[in-house]
Protein backbone atom coordinates (compact mmCIF):
# COMPACT_ATOMS: atom_id res chain seq x y z
CA UNK A 1 0.00 0.00 0.00
CA UNK A 2 1.37 3.91 -0.91
CA UNK A 3 -0.03 5.73 1.46
CA UNK A 4 -1.34 3.46 4.78
CA UNK A 5 -2.87 6.78 6.04
CA UNK A 6 -4.81 6.97 2.98
CA UNK A 7 -8.91 5.98 3.54
CA UNK A 8 -9.46 2.70 1.85
CA UNK A 9 -12.56 2.11 0.22
CA UNK A 10 -14.27 -1.05 0.09
CA UNK A 11 -14.92 -2.80 -3.22
CA UNK A 12 -19.31 -2.23 -3.96
CA UNK A 13 -20.91 -3.97 -6.70
CA UNK A 14 -23.20 -1.13 -7.36
CA UNK A 15 -20.95 1.62 -8.24
CA UNK A 16 -19.76 1.26 -11.42
CA UNK A 17 -16.66 3.18 -11.53
CA UNK A 18 -15.14 0.83 -9.22
CA UNK A 19 -13.14 -2.24 -9.91
CA UNK A 20 -15.81 -5.62 -9.44
CA UNK A 21 -15.27 -8.99 -8.60
CA UNK A 22 -14.34 -11.07 -12.09
CA UNK A 23 -17.43 -13.88 -13.35
CA UNK A 24 -17.57 -15.82 -15.94
CA UNK A 25 -21.04 -16.26 -15.30
CA UNK A 26 -22.95 -13.04 -16.56
CA UNK A 27 -26.54 -14.49 -15.83
CA UNK A 28 -27.69 -11.72 -13.21
CA UNK A 29 -28.61 -13.61 -10.78
CA UNK A 30 -25.32 -15.19 -10.18
CA UNK A 31 -23.29 -12.00 -10.12
CA UNK A 32 -25.67 -11.02 -7.09
CA UNK A 33 -24.59 -14.19 -5.36
CA UNK A 34 -21.09 -13.32 -5.40
CA UNK A 35 -19.15 -13.48 -2.33
CA UNK A 36 -18.44 -9.98 -1.23
CA UNK A 37 -15.12 -8.62 -0.19
CA UNK A 38 -14.77 -7.98 3.54
CA UNK A 39 -12.82 -5.03 4.83
CA UNK A 40 -9.19 -5.69 5.71
CA UNK A 41 -8.40 -5.03 9.85
CA UNK A 42 -6.56 -1.68 8.80
CA UNK A 43 -9.96 -0.28 7.40
CA UNK A 44 -12.06 -1.71 10.56
CA UNK A 45 -9.85 0.19 12.92
CA UNK A 46 -9.81 3.48 10.47
CA UNK A 47 -13.66 3.45 10.44
CA UNK A 48 -13.90 3.15 14.34
CA UNK A 49 -15.01 6.27 16.19
CA UNK A 50 -12.77 6.19 19.38
CA UNK A 51 -9.75 6.89 21.06
CA UNK A 52 -7.74 4.12 21.12
CA UNK A 53 -4.77 3.46 24.11
CA UNK A 54 -1.99 1.12 23.73
CA UNK A 55 0.00 0.19 26.90
CA UNK A 56 3.69 -1.13 25.97
CA UNK A 57 6.32 -2.53 28.77
CA UNK A 58 8.01 -5.83 29.61
CA UNK A 59 6.35 -8.87 30.82
CA UNK A 60 4.67 -8.32 34.62
CA UNK A 61 5.67 -4.45 34.27
CA UNK A 62 2.31 -4.19 35.42
CA UNK A 63 0.47 -2.93 32.63
CA UNK A 64 -2.76 -4.93 33.45
CA UNK A 65 -2.80 -3.69 36.82
CA UNK A 66 -2.56 -0.22 35.68
CA UNK A 67 -5.51 -0.60 33.30
CA UNK A 68 -8.01 -2.55 35.78
CA UNK A 69 -7.61 0.10 38.73
CA UNK A 70 -7.69 2.89 35.91
CA UNK A 71 -10.53 1.42 34.50
CA UNK A 72 -11.86 1.03 38.29
CA UNK A 73 -10.81 4.12 39.04
CA UNK A 74 -12.85 5.63 35.91
CA UNK A 75 -15.89 3.81 37.13
CA UNK A 76 -15.87 4.50 40.72
CA UNK A 77 -14.50 7.83 41.12
CA UNK A 78 -15.50 10.46 38.38
CA UNK A 79 -18.00 8.76 36.15
CA UNK A 80 -19.76 5.87 34.39
CA UNK A 81 -17.60 3.17 32.49
CA UNK A 82 -19.72 1.29 30.16
CA UNK A 83 -19.21 -0.94 26.50
CA UNK A 84 -20.39 0.87 23.34
CA UNK A 85 -23.56 -1.57 22.89
CA UNK A 86 -23.60 -3.04 19.38
CA UNK A 87 -19.47 -3.33 19.34
CA UNK A 88 -19.01 -7.03 18.77
CA UNK A 89 -16.92 -7.40 21.49
CA UNK A 90 -19.34 -6.22 23.99
CA UNK A 91 -19.96 -9.27 25.80
CA UNK A 92 -16.46 -10.22 26.35
CA UNK A 93 -15.49 -6.31 27.47
CA UNK A 94 -18.74 -6.79 29.95
CA UNK A 95 -16.80 -9.92 31.03
CA UNK A 96 -13.57 -8.42 31.00
CA UNK A 97 -15.02 -5.52 33.29
CA UNK A 98 -17.00 -8.34 35.88
CA UNK A 99 -13.47 -9.71 36.51
CA UNK A 100 -11.29 -6.75 37.01
CA UNK A 101 -13.72 -5.25 39.42
CA UNK A 102 -14.52 -7.97 41.48
CA UNK A 103 -10.57 -8.93 41.66
CA UNK A 104 -9.83 -5.53 42.69
CA UNK A 105 -12.91 -5.21 44.79
CA UNK A 106 -11.37 -8.39 46.54
CA UNK A 107 -7.72 -7.41 46.72
CA UNK A 108 -6.12 -9.57 43.88
CA UNK A 109 -4.42 -8.85 41.33
CA UNK A 110 -5.52 -9.30 37.61
CA UNK A 111 -3.91 -12.18 35.28
CA UNK A 112 -1.43 -11.64 32.82
CA UNK A 113 -2.16 -11.20 29.07
CA UNK A 114 -2.72 -14.09 26.77
CA UNK A 115 0.22 -13.98 24.69
CA UNK A 116 -0.27 -13.55 20.45
CA UNK A 117 -3.85 -11.28 21.72
CA UNK A 118 -4.23 -8.36 22.25
CA UNK A 119 -7.00 -7.60 24.49
CA UNK A 120 -8.97 -4.58 23.27
CA UNK A 121 -12.05 -2.77 25.32
CA UNK A 122 -14.41 -0.55 23.92
CA UNK A 123 -16.08 1.97 26.16
CA UNK A 124 -17.38 4.85 26.40
CA UNK A 125 -16.65 7.05 30.00
CA UNK A 126 -19.07 9.35 30.72
CA UNK A 127 -17.86 12.13 33.35
CA UNK A 128 -19.84 13.11 36.20
CA UNK A 129 -18.78 16.91 34.99
CA UNK A 130 -21.99 18.45 33.80
CA UNK A 131 -19.52 20.89 32.12
CA UNK A 132 -20.33 20.75 28.02
CA UNK A 133 -16.83 21.01 28.11
CA UNK A 134 -16.10 17.95 29.40
CA UNK A 135 -18.01 15.41 27.30
CA UNK A 136 -18.47 11.70 27.00
CA UNK A 137 -15.28 9.57 25.22
CA UNK A 138 -15.37 6.91 23.46
CA UNK A 139 -12.04 4.72 24.91
CA UNK A 140 -10.55 1.66 23.58
CA UNK A 141 -8.00 -0.09 25.33
CA UNK A 142 -5.39 -2.08 23.82
CA UNK A 143 -2.94 -4.56 25.46
CA UNK A 144 -1.23 -7.27 24.51
CA UNK A 145 1.69 -9.85 26.52
CA UNK A 146 4.95 -8.03 27.39
CA UNK A 147 6.16 -11.44 25.74
CA UNK A 148 4.79 -10.04 22.11
CA UNK A 149 5.77 -6.70 22.80
CA UNK A 150 9.46 -7.56 22.54
CA UNK A 151 9.54 -8.84 19.57
CA UNK A 152 11.44 -5.67 18.67
CA UNK A 153 14.31 -6.31 20.39
CA UNK A 154 17.30 -6.17 18.18
CA UNK A 155 15.20 -4.35 15.10
CA UNK A 156 12.83 -6.59 14.80
CA UNK A 157 8.71 -6.46 14.20
CA UNK A 158 5.83 -6.77 15.95
CA UNK A 159 3.13 -9.22 14.82
CA UNK A 160 0.27 -8.26 12.86
CA UNK A 161 -2.24 -8.49 15.44
CA UNK A 162 0.37 -5.87 16.99
CA UNK A 163 1.16 -3.51 14.22
CA UNK A 164 -2.04 -2.90 12.74
CA UNK A 165 -3.03 -0.73 15.41
CA UNK A 166 0.37 1.10 14.12
CA UNK A 167 -0.08 1.17 10.95
CA UNK A 168 -4.13 2.90 11.39
CA UNK A 169 -4.52 6.02 11.03
CA UNK A 170 -6.90 6.80 14.57
CA UNK A 171 -6.17 8.31 17.49
CA UNK A 172 -3.70 6.82 19.82
CA UNK A 173 -2.00 7.67 23.07
CA UNK A 174 1.02 5.89 24.77
CA UNK A 175 0.97 4.22 27.92
CA UNK A 176 4.47 3.14 28.52
CA UNK A 177 4.54 1.07 31.62
CA UNK A 178 8.08 0.32 33.48
CA UNK A 179 8.29 -0.95 36.64
CA UNK A 180 10.25 0.35 39.79
CA UNK A 181 12.30 -3.15 40.36
CA UNK A 182 13.58 -3.48 37.03
CA UNK A 183 13.70 0.18 34.90
CA UNK A 184 17.05 -0.03 34.33
CA UNK A 185 16.43 -3.07 32.39
CA UNK A 186 14.08 -1.67 30.04
CA UNK A 187 15.71 1.25 28.67
CA UNK A 188 17.14 0.20 25.39
CA UNK A 189 13.19 -1.86 24.87
CA UNK A 190 11.84 1.53 25.59
CA UNK A 191 14.07 3.61 22.95
CA UNK A 192 13.20 1.16 20.35
CA UNK A 193 9.69 1.07 20.94
CA UNK A 194 10.09 4.54 20.38
CA UNK A 195 11.98 4.67 17.35
CA UNK A 196 9.49 2.10 15.83
CA UNK A 197 6.68 4.97 16.65
CA UNK A 198 8.83 7.24 14.87
CA UNK A 199 9.13 5.08 11.74
CA UNK A 200 5.45 4.78 11.80
CA UNK A 201 4.90 8.58 11.55
CA UNK A 202 3.39 9.03 15.02
CA UNK A 203 4.63 11.89 17.12
CA UNK A 204 6.10 12.29 20.24
CA UNK A 205 3.95 14.48 21.63
CA UNK A 206 3.47 15.24 25.35
CA UNK A 207 -0.30 14.70 24.87
CA UNK A 208 0.04 11.21 23.64
CA UNK A 209 2.78 9.89 25.44
CA UNK A 210 3.79 9.12 29.05
CA UNK A 211 6.25 6.82 30.90
CA UNK A 212 4.72 5.73 33.97
CA UNK A 213 6.91 4.16 36.71
CA UNK A 214 5.00 1.18 38.45
CA UNK A 215 5.32 -0.92 41.54
CA UNK A 216 6.10 3.00 43.29
CA UNK A 217 4.83 1.09 46.74
CA UNK A 218 8.66 -0.86 46.31
CA UNK A 219 10.34 2.80 47.41
CA UNK A 220 8.85 2.51 51.12
CA UNK A 221 6.72 5.07 49.53
CA UNK A 222 3.23 5.96 48.05
CA UNK A 223 4.35 9.33 47.06
CA UNK A 224 7.20 11.23 45.84
CA UNK A 225 8.91 14.04 47.80
CA UNK A 226 9.10 16.33 45.02
CA UNK A 227 9.03 16.10 41.07
CA UNK A 228 12.97 16.39 41.18
CA UNK A 229 12.34 12.83 42.82
CA UNK A 230 10.55 11.68 39.91
CA UNK A 231 12.71 12.93 37.54
CA UNK A 232 16.14 11.46 39.24
CA UNK A 233 15.07 7.92 39.13
CA UNK A 234 14.41 8.06 35.54
CA UNK A 235 17.79 9.93 34.66
CA UNK A 236 19.52 7.21 37.08
CA UNK A 237 17.76 3.81 35.58
CA UNK A 238 16.47 5.03 31.97
CA UNK A 239 18.94 6.85 31.20
CA UNK A 240 18.58 7.18 27.44
CA UNK A 241 14.82 7.56 27.64
CA UNK A 242 15.58 10.06 30.21
CA UNK A 243 17.42 12.13 27.31
CA UNK A 244 14.22 11.41 24.59
CA UNK A 245 11.27 12.11 26.84
CA UNK A 246 12.91 15.41 28.24
CA UNK A 247 14.30 16.50 24.81
CA UNK A 248 10.33 15.88 23.53
CA UNK A 249 8.97 17.42 26.56
CA UNK A 250 6.76 14.17 27.25
CA UNK A 251 4.98 13.29 30.75
CA UNK A 252 5.80 11.07 33.29
CA UNK A 253 4.62 9.81 36.32
CA UNK A 254 4.54 7.17 39.29
CA UNK A 255 2.10 4.63 40.01
CA UNK A 256 0.83 2.56 42.91
CA UNK A 257 -2.11 0.34 43.98
CA UNK A 258 -1.20 0.03 47.36
CA UNK A 259 0.00 -2.20 49.92
CA UNK A 260 0.81 -5.58 48.05
CA UNK A 261 1.42 -8.57 50.03
CA UNK A 262 2.33 -12.21 48.72
CA UNK A 263 0.51 -14.65 50.69
CA UNK A 264 0.40 -18.37 50.04
CA UNK A 265 2.32 -17.88 47.08
CA UNK A 266 0.01 -15.05 45.44
CA UNK A 267 0.48 -10.97 45.79
CA UNK A 268 -2.95 -9.91 47.21
CA UNK A 269 -3.84 -6.16 47.42
CA UNK A 270 -4.24 -5.51 51.50
CA UNK A 271 -4.63 -1.57 51.08
CA UNK A 272 -6.06 -0.43 48.04
CA UNK A 273 -4.76 3.38 46.84
CA UNK A 274 -6.48 4.96 43.93
CA UNK A 275 -4.01 8.03 43.74
CA UNK A 276 -2.47 7.71 41.19
CA UNK A 277 -4.86 6.04 39.12
CA UNK A 278 -7.00 9.40 39.48
CA UNK A 279 -3.35 11.19 38.35
CA UNK A 280 -3.40 8.50 35.32
CA UNK A 281 -6.58 9.14 34.36
CA UNK A 282 -6.68 13.01 34.46
CA UNK A 283 -3.83 13.19 32.25
CA UNK A 284 -5.64 10.87 29.86
CA UNK A 285 -8.82 12.69 29.56
CA UNK A 286 -7.39 16.20 29.34
CA UNK A 287 -4.74 14.94 26.83
CA UNK A 288 -7.91 13.61 24.59
CA UNK A 289 -10.20 16.35 25.28
CA UNK A 290 -7.93 19.57 26.07
CA UNK A 291 -9.86 19.58 29.19
CA UNK A 292 -9.36 18.42 32.77
CA UNK A 293 -11.84 16.15 34.28
CA UNK A 294 -12.42 18.56 37.68
CA UNK A 295 -12.89 21.76 35.17
CA UNK A 296 -15.03 24.02 36.73
CA UNK A 297 -16.94 25.27 34.01
CA UNK A 298 -17.60 27.95 31.38
CA UNK A 299 -18.46 31.55 33.34
CA UNK A 300 -22.30 31.25 32.66
CA UNK A 301 -21.98 27.12 33.50
CA UNK A 302 -20.57 28.12 37.04
CA UNK A 303 -23.31 30.75 37.79
CA UNK A 304 -25.85 28.13 36.60
CA UNK A 305 -24.10 25.50 38.71
CA UNK A 306 -24.07 27.97 41.61
CA UNK A 307 -28.36 28.19 41.64
CA UNK A 308 -28.47 24.36 41.11
CA UNK A 309 -26.26 23.41 43.68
Amino acid sequence: MSNENEELKPLSLDDSDTLKPLSIDTNEENQRSSVPLSKTATNEIKNRDSNFVFFFGNPQSGKSVILSSLLYHLSSQVGVLRPIIGTPNSQEVQTLLYDFYENIRQGYLPERTTVGKVLEIDLVFEPNNKSKKVPPVNLTFLEASGEDLRAIRRGGNFQSHISKYLSSNVPLTFIIVTSYDTADQDDTLINEFLDELERKGKNLRPVNIILVISKWDLSGRMDVESPEELDNFVTNNLRRTSQRFDANELSKTFYTIGNVESREGKQKITLLNLDTAGVLSNWLYESITGFPLNYEGTFWERIKFSFTN
